[in-house]
């Protein structure tokens, strides 16, 4: 086996209570490969910086220093690595296997991949539909407004679950609570785009990966994910959404 040099980062605000279990897991589950866990806090006013370095030594904290956004927050980690394989991880992730190393062994077979997306599901198991295809006003409408929990055919073709089984297949876009990236390709491509605050910033580096190298749904790998849905419910955080999608419209060129 070989021993991948692997970084992580999980960016937080204000995640003094609910951060434990993620870093508990990545670090008790990440074992294949030479590891190293960035914490980059976004001005956190709940102590979580502080409580981070008491119960997790191991782990390197940065202080941002202001709340830039989750994009901007995770390429503040870029002047540190110096890792093969980087994994950009949400803070309410959950690892039940060491899915990242099974994630360094595919990439190595192909110097060209420079994205792999692991399955994502719930806690109790049950996949979550997340896009796979570049974002269009068809597909993000269904998404915000589709009710019930059997996919519609729009969210069928959106997410690619005919695809999904045993076997990678390429996307175009994947969910930023895991990415994982050939380091070289994050920082070539100068990491996430700061225009975007929160939202989208996922799907613009996975469609921008995708123009140069291979960006892969790799099924064999799961992780789980305690999605909140939270600008469902937050009127505030709704409104950072759509600006966000106006965002990448007008970067990239409205889609219907």
């Amino acid at each position: 086996m070989k021993n991948y040099s692997v970084s992580g980062c999980i960016v937080t605000y204000n995640s003094k209570d609910k951060i434990s279990p993620t870093i508990k897991s990545v670090l008790e589950m990440t074992k294949g490969v030479d590891f190293t866990l960035y914490i980059v806090d976004n001005d956190s006013t709940d102590g979580t910086a502080d409580f981070i370095e008491e119960a997790f030594p191991e782990v390197v904290v940065i202080r941002a220093g202001s709340n830039s956004g989750f994009g901007a927050g995770h390429n503040k980690v870029i002047p540190f690595l110096k890792s093969k394989y980087h994994v950009v991880i949400n803070p309410d992730i959950l690892l039940r296997e060491d899915s990242i190393t099974q994630l360094c062994n595919y990439a190595d077979t192909d110097e060209a991949i420079g994205l792999l997306s692991p399955q994502i599901r719930f806690e109790d198991g049950r996949l979550q539909m997340l896009g796979k295809k570049n974002p269009t006003v068809r597909y993000l409408g269904d998404h915000f407004f589709h009710k019930g929990d059997e996919p519609s055919k729009t969210m069928i073709d959106y997410c690619m679950l005919d695809k999904e089984g045993d076997e990678p297949f390429a996307i175009t876009n994947a969910t930023g609570c895991f990415m994982f990236f050939r380091t070289s390709v994050f920082m070539e491509l100068g990491g996430f785009d700061e225009r975007f605050f929160m939202y989208l910033e996922d799907c613009d580096i996975a469609r921008r990966t995708a123009e140069k190298y291979k960006a892969l749904h790799y099924p064999m790998a799961t992780v789980y994910h305690l999605w909140e849905r939270e600008s469902k419910r937050n009127k505030k955080i709704l409104m950072i959404h759509v600006m966000s999608i106006i965002k990448y419209f007008l970067k990239w060129g409205i889609r219907f």
